[in-house]
Formats: structure tokens, C-alpha cells, sequence
């Protein structure tokens, strides 16, 4: 397969696993992809995932990486906070919630970093279509702020939900406390209803 019609056919996706290459075609010979590697038409993200050098820089290309190179996961914690500027500060690293074991990567695009999350636990969390062909899945607000206090059990003084530094105009206007009580139920964890409770009195004005 000429690298031309590898690109046409696969450039819309961004990054790529070698399991989509041979759905399309079954006999593609996997050296190209060294080759073209070589040349730096394509970068390695992990075993078997790379992608289009050009596409490295485009807006979210770390969110749709990190949920194609393990699966299954789902943006949170600090970076999903991020995302809906929650937090002012920009993180480097990207957090993912998995079924599967805790572990990380580093690659041309940053550090990612998998943390297991039960699979009773694993929920709260939507797609988002960047294109037709390109999405990634992120917690919503409250969720991802549960999976910081549940992943981070050090984070549980008043003091220290403060120091998260949460928007306070988020937290007043557009965090929804009810759905944050309703995942709590779920998850029925009373060390984290505990901590929850401290979030509530520092960014809570009832």
C-alpha cells in the first residue's frame, strides 16, 4: 500500500491502531509503518498505535490519543477539570480513569497516566466529537472531581479543597451539586462522603 493511499484513507482518524489498518486491509504489511516512522510521516504513541506528525498540534489531539492507546477509559481528574476550566492552572500530564491495570506512558505528545477505577465506578462520563471520525471520552465536572477525591485520599481537609483552587463561579453556576450527590450514592464510599462534605464547605454558599 503506497503511503499516499494510507494517508487518504486513514489521516481523517489522526492516530490509528494497527487493528483499524487491517479492518480495512487484512494484508497490510506492518513494515510500512517502520518505514514511514522512519521518514516521519508517523509518530509511535505505544505498540501498535501511531500517528500523523502534522496532527500532533491540533486542538485535543492528547484527549483522542490517550483514549485509542487503552481502552477502556475516560479523561479525568486534574486534566478534565481543565477542560472545563475549573482549575487555572495547565496540566501536563493527562489523567484517565481505566477497568484496566494503573499504568502510564510518555510518548512525543506528554505523559499519560491510567489509574484502575472499579468497573462499579466506572461511569459518569460522555463522549465528545471533536470530528466525525475523531472523539474522546471525559467525565463530566462532578464525576471528574469525585475521581480526584477518590483517586487522591490525601485530599480530604477543608484546607485542601481550597487549595484546589476551584473557579468559584463554576462551582456556584455550573456544577451541579444534586448529580454529585446522586454519583455518591452510587459509589457509597463514606471516607469520600466525608472529604465531599469539606468540598461542600469551601465552595458551597447555600
Amino acid at each position: 500500500m503506497r503511503y499516499i493511499d494510507f494517508y487518504r484513507t486513514f489521516s481523517p482518524f489522526g492516530c490509528f491502531d494497527v487493528n483499524q489498518v487491517k479492518l480495512v486491509e487484512p494484508f497490510f504489511d506492518r513494515t510500512a509503518l517502520t518505514r514511514w516512522v522512519a521518514k516521519g510521516y508517523l509518530v509511535p504513541l505505544r505498540n501498535g498505535v501511531y500517528a500523523f506528525s502534522e496532527w500532533l498540534k491540533t486542538p485535543d489531539t492528547h484527549f483522542i490519543s490517550a483514549c485509542l492507546m487503552y481502552r477502556p477509559c475516560y479523561i479525568t481528574g486534574y486534566s478534565a477539570l481543565a477542560y472545563y476550566g475549573m482549575i487555572p492552572e495547565f496540566v501536563a500530564q493527562t489523567t484517565c480513569a481505566t477497568t484496566l491495570k494503573t499504568c502510564s506512558f510518555t510518548n512525543d505528545l506528554g505523559v499519560f497516566v491510567y489509574q484502575h477505577m472499579k468497573p462499579e465506578l466506572f461511569f459518569g462520563y460522555n463522549p465528545v466529537n471533536v470530528t466525525n471520525q475523531r472523539s474522546f471520552y471525559i467525565a463530566t465536572p462532578e464525576k471528574a472531581l469525585i475521581d480526584l477525591l477518590y483517586l487522591n485520599p490525601n485530599i480530604k481537609r477543608v484546607e485542601d479543597m481550597v487549595e484546589l483552587r476551584l473557579d468559584e463561579d463554576f462551582m456556584t453556576e455550573d456544577f451541579d451539586w444534586n448529580k454529585a450527590e446522586e454519583y455518591l450514592k452510587t459509589i457509597k464510599n463514606k471516607s469520600l462522603n466525608k472529604r465531599f462534605n469539606n468540598l461542600i464547605k469551601a465552595y458551597r454558599n447555600d
